[in-house]
């Protein structure tokens, strides 16, 4: 074989390889802020919407201990106050409906809001708490609606919220 031919069969020069290595790491480098951003995000927006869950379960819990017929214990406050309340809307006629789950529309004794940490809070509330209560028309069946909003979303996206939907039969 001949030096010529030698020399088009030859690899890359060290200064072809160095630039190439150089290329990827500042890619790599790029990619791994990127990971990292997302990662945290993901992680914040997780934990927000657990919490949104958690507290829509807490409400729904202690509206579904009142009776059937109460209409009296206040569930704005926690551990619920045996008046001064709407309880579970008393006795409704058939198809009524109390409270109400719109963003925003929040209905006087049918919200509550909460801290960082959960705890009922007026001033500094990351979450809306919003229920209602409808009664089917034979008034033997109320079903109760708990949706929770975050104030505010970590990152890109909508806000994180839950709503958790239960019934409760008059069975006396």
């Amino acid at each position: 074989m001949s030096m010529q031919t030698r020399r088009k069969e030859s690899g890359g020069s060290l200064t072809e390889t160095m630039i190439a290595v150089m290329l990827l790491m500042v890619m790599g480098a790029g990619m791994t802020a990127v990971f990292g951003f997302c990662t945290g995000t993901n992680k914040s927006q997780g934990e927000i919407a657990t919490r949104t869950t958690e507290y829509a379960q807490d409400k729904m819990e202690q509206l579904t201990a009142l009776s059937y017929l109460d209409g009296s214990t206040n569930t704005t406050v926690y551990p619920s106050a045996p008046t001064g309340g709407t309880g579970l809307g008393g006795v409704m006629a058939g198809n009524a409906s109390v409270g109400g789950t719109a963003r925003g529309a929040a209905v006087l004794n049918y919200v509550d809001y909460l801290d960082v940490n959960g705890n009922l809070s007026v001033t500094g509330a990351l979450y809306t708490r919003q229920w209602s209560i409808t009664t089917n028309a034979a008034g033997n069946l109320k079903t109760i609606t708990v949706v929770v909003y975050a104030s505010s979303a970590q990152g890109p996206g909508a806000a994180p919220s839950s709503t958790l939907i239960s019934m409760k039969s008059n069975n006396q």
